[in-house]
């Protein structure tokens, strides 16, 4: 089947920001005492939902309230250190060779994810960009759904491109087809255990196209 439209991931695909996340996420867990990340050690861990991730490194369950309180520290870190990150390499070239057309699905909110990217120029290389309204954290099948119902398009014509295992899930569940980048937090053996296509470079995505 052909590709009509892309659907892209933001953090982690589109926009490099692993240092600040890694960032974010070693000041929220100083308070706890633990060793400092490196980008490969939360790689190891990293998972969706978040707060899994986050379990992993404490090897407990979250209190009550204590995810909140880390996801809430985590975005404050984030959006300061974030202001230094840049798109993914060859990100643009990328969007503006795509002949169909293109959409952003992310689990970022909402409210920060439109300006972020208009604050780079490329926001009408998109037909529609939708971040998360609401609770975060969780898994992206359900916002993958809404957001191929609005856009209006068949899945059997979309192809996703995104850097989590929760991407090709995703996509899987709306019946698209997807190719995950290595350019995010999941290690490349994790991303290649989902049977799809794995990529180091965002312009070899569109080879799947």
């Amino acid at each position: 089947m052909m590709t009509k439209h892309i659907v892209w991931d933001w953090n982690g695909t589109l926009f490099h920001d692993s240092e600040a996340v890694v960032g974010a996420t070693n000041e929220i867990f100083k308070p706890y005492a633990l060793p400092e990340l490196t980008l490969d050690g939360f790689r190891a861990v990293y998972t969706r939902p978040v707060w899994l991730a986050y379990e992993r490194l404490l090897r407990r369950r979250l209190a009550e309230g204590e995810w909140q309180a880390l996801d809430d520290g985590f975005h404050r870190h984030y959006y300061r250190l974030c202001d230094v990150c840049e798109l993914a390499a060859g990100a643009e070239v990328v969007l503006k060779s795509w002949p169909g057309t293109q959409s952003l699905c992310s689990m970022a909110p909402h409210d920060h994810l439109v300006p972020k990217v208009d604050s780079f120029g490329i926001s009408g290389h998109f037909t529609r960009i939708d971040g998360l309204v609401g609770a975060l954290g969780g898994e992206k099948a359900a916002h993958m759904a809404a957001h191929i119902k609005a856009i209006g398009v068949d899945p059997s014509e979309i192809l996703v491109i995104g850097d989590s295992v929760d991407d090709g899930l995703a996509a899987r569940h709306v019946g698209a087809r997807a190719v995950l980048y290595t350019g995010g937090m999941t290690t490349r053996e994790q991303l290649k255990e989902t049977g799809l296509p794995v990529v180091d470079r965002l312009a070899d995505a569109l080879d799947y196209a």
